[in-house]
């Protein structure tokens, strides 16, 4: 992938995250790419769903395998605005996501490096390529935004 095509997708999942923050949940926004089509889409919804795993890369991740027919999403990236926490990563070595590519980094949470990096466990069976950092100020602003308005 170029980054052209990495900055393509996570302009989609920014959209979906402003989805997300329209309709009162964190937002967060989630595509699954496989060869240049985007074959699943999510965006936060653990709040309308009553569903504390319905973040946007499980939303999406669940998209994709039923698009495809099969829970394995190999050769597949996942595009996500906010570094994914433990239980998305962990759902992305099970689907065997090749690459994991996110916005805003996530001090508090992340599993993709800051906290842990449980895409690139070696002591798992799969390790997906990160790339961090991608139209992270536009993910960040979003979240601050969101976060701000919440206070008030």
């Amino acid at each position: 992938m170029s980054e052209a095509d990495d900055i393509r997708w996570m302009t989609r999942a920014l959209e979906l995250a402003q989805r997300a923050a329209a309709e009162g949940e964190v937002p967060v926004g989630a595509v699954v790419v496989k060869d240049g089509v985007i074959i699943g889409e999510g965006w936060n919804r653990p709040i309308a769903a009553h569903d504390p795993t319905a973040h946007a890369e499980i939303e999406a991740l669940r998209a994709a395998a039923r698009r495809v027919g099969n829970y394995r999403l190999v050769d597949a990236t996942l595009y996500v605005t906010l570094e994914p926490c433990a239980m998305c990563a962990g759902a992305m070595v099970h689907a065997r996501i090749r690459r994991v590519v996110y916005g805003a980094a996530d001090p508090r949470t992340g599993a993709a490096g800051s906290v842990f990096n449980l895409l690139q466990a070696a002591q798992l069976n799969h390790q997906s390529e990160v790339w961090g950092g991608v139209l992270a100020e536009q993910s960040g602003a979003l979240l601050r935004a969101f976060f701000q308005a919440r206070r008030k």
